[in-house]
């Protein structure tokens, strides 16, 4: 199934909250390309736009509707199976039947999926992922974003929270308040804001010479720490240590749950690359049920493309 080759053309879209990306794909990725997300009106122009975008795609490129196979989008909101997307705070949206509306818009199949669980479902096709049945895959940005493929489907859950890593509490001592309004979630600590404002608190607890500290605090990055900790500086490494281990944590604890052949790490906090392969992976073994202990944890492969793989699989289904 994982390998099944397109026999018409697909559209992937991927919805995010400041830019829609579109992939059109015959057997392979044949044009890529992006427009602003107009999320004025609370977002009421943004399905009609992705029509006209679906529209002046076919007439550039000379294909007739019927040879479209369909459009698979991704959103960032909890999606039921119905194609209803229940509030997608970041483009307006409250319950939304997107698959509906985008099918009648443009007269085609339209499947819809969390914007994160097409990535991995992405993934888990044509990137890292491929020729794994189940995989996990956790994305390392602003927040952190999760995904999860059983047997080269989706896994969304009765309320389409499956795949939410970055909100497992990690430390129920936090006084701090997580963006979901909850306490001492994964994504406070694992996340680039996170590592950032981990760093910020361990400078500020010692007086510890670093290379950190020439960096003013408000300007100090995730990819600053880990740059710094590839250099041997023993506070960006304490740093990196610690919210690796609670990344490890974490994901034993959903190994040992959904028991997938391979966890892949993407978004942008990924890029440090092997270090941070490192420091996951020593903690994860020594965490995880002994079932899971050779799980793989390898780097996402596709970057921002994993969405519009992920949409166009989903029509292949």
């Amino acid at each position: 199934m994982q390998n099944n080759p397109i026999k018409k053309w697909v559209i992937g879209v991927d919805v995010g909250g400041t830019e829609i990306k579109f992939g059109l794909f015959d057997n392979k990725l044949t044009e890529k390309w992006s427009i602003p997300t107009n999320r004025s009106d609370s977002g009421s122009h943004i399905l009609p736009e992705i029509a006209g975008e679906v529209h002046r795609c076919c007439l550039r490129n000379g294909i007739s509707p019927e040879k479209l196979r369909g459009i698979g989008i991704g959103v960032p909101g909890p999606v039921g199976k119905d194609g209803v997307v229940n509030r997608a705070v970041n483009l307006g949206w409250g319950v939304k039947p997107v698959a509906q509306e985008l099918g009648d818009l443009v007269g085609l199949k339209v499947r819809v999926a969390n914007d994160a669980n097409i990535a991995a479902l992405g993934e888990s096709w044509m990137g890292s992922g491929k020729g794994f049945d189940s995989v996990i895959m956790v994305t390392l940005g602003t927040g952190i974003g999760g995904g999860i493929v059983i047997d080269g489907q989706i896994l969304s859950g009765a309320h389409g929270a499956a795949g939410e890593i970055g909100h497992l509490t990690v430390n129920e001592q936090e006084l701090e308040a997580c963006g979901c309004g909850r306490f001492g979630c994964l994504e406070q600590y694992a996340s680039a804001t996170g590592i950032a404002r981990y760093a910020r608190k361990t400078l500020a607890n010692n007086e510890e010479p670093s290379r950190l500290r020439e960096i003013a605090p408000e300007e100090l990055t995730a990819k600053d720490i880990f740059d710094v900790a590839k250099e041997g500086d023993r506070i960006a490494n304490e740093v990196v240590e610690n919210v690796c281990r609670l990344l490890a944590s974490a994901l034993a604890k959903i190994c040992v749950v959904v028991d997938p052949e391979a966890v892949l790490i993407g978004g942008g906090v990924s890029k440090a690359g092997q270090i941070l392969l490192d420091a996951i992976v020593e903690p994860f073994q020594g965490m995880a049920f002994h079932a899971c202990k050779d799980t793989k944890i390898l780097l996402a492969s596709l970057g921002n493309d994993a969405g519009i793989y992920g949409g166009v699989r989903l029509i292949l289904d």
